[in-house]
């Protein structure tokens, strides 16, 4: 019960409007959703976030009236964080996206309404799992603020990016909170997010067993050299958030870029975009 408890919760917080699910509203449904269950909550505003020099995460924050908020989530702390992507609206930014699909992009939150939805299912099952759960939230908006195509920015660890495509948002803000959770001393890192369509990690027996047991469908894709090495080349910056190179795997690019910020050896990539639809 708990555990179909859990899924719906993540599917409301995914499905509601953008209007009603706010960064803000989104923190103080954490709070109110894992406080019941004796999870220990933490709340990381505007000024902690920029206490952390997280440069990249702040840069996605620019275009928008809406102010970020990062709430921390605890199960006895422990050697597991989970990080899930929480863009409650992501418009593309400067680089817009098409309005044609554009309404789905409420639901650019999913990774961080699983996040939560996990913890809580853990909490309440009394589960052995320590854990940690990180969900960055913001919106990702177009205005005279908003962080232009090429501007560079520096993430939390000191490394500077070259966004030139501001709808490759989501891989920005994870940068930062990933090398967050290397400050946690994990044992292992999972990331969840609606970046493409594909997803990464270690260990995908077990992803591919448990997911023969749930139902839901993995398939691994491959996080070659080559892909970091079409990042590394951009003009004024360490990294670039895409690759230029014509017929890049997008998803594999994405993944690669994550990897730059992740110390931890036992770290997995779920990039959940292609099923986090009605139709996925």
């Amino acid at each position: 019960m708990e555990k179909s408890h859990g899924q719906n919760l993540a599917r409301r917080l995914s499905e509601m409007p953008a209007n009603l699910m706010t960064p803000t509203r989104f923190a103080q449904e954490v709070a109110v959703v894992l406080e019941k269950r004796g999870v220990k909550v933490i709340a990381r505003d505007r000024k902690w976030i920029e206490e952390q020099k997280m440069g990249a995460f702040l840069s996605v924050t620019r275009g928008s009236e809406e102010p970020p908020d990062g709430p921390e989530q605890g199960v006895e702390g422990g050697p597991l964080v989970l990080v899930g992507k929480g863009v409650t609206f992501d418009s593309g930014g400067i680089s817009l996206k098409p309005s044609s699909n554009m309404d789905k992009m409420r639901a650019d939150m999913t990774g961080a309404a699983c996040v939560v939805a996990t913890v809580a299912a853990v909490a309440a099952l009394g589960l052995p799992i320590k854990m940690v759960g990180l969900t960055p939230l913001c919106e990702n908006m177009p205005s005279g603020k908003a962080t232009k195509p090429g501007d560079v920015v520096t993430a939390m660890h000191g490394t500077t990016i070259q966004g030139d495509n501001t709808d490759a948002e989501g891989r920005l803000i994870l940068a930062d909170v990933l090398c967050y959770a290397d400050t946690l001393n994990p044992r292992a890192v999972l990331d969840m997010a609606t970046l493409t369509v594909d997803g990464f990690g270690w260990g995908v027996q077990r992803w591919e067993e448990a997911g023969g047991v749930t139902g839901d469908r993995v398939w691994r894709m491959p996080l070659f050299e080559l892909y970091h090495k079409q990042m590394t080349k951009p003009t004024v910056a360490d990294i670039d958030n895409i690759s230029k190179q014509a017929g890049a795997g997008g998803s594999c690019v994405a993944a690669a870029f994550l990897k730059e910020f992740v110390k931890c050896p036992q770290w997995a990539h779920l990039d959940i975009a292609g099923v986090h639809g009605e139709q996925g």
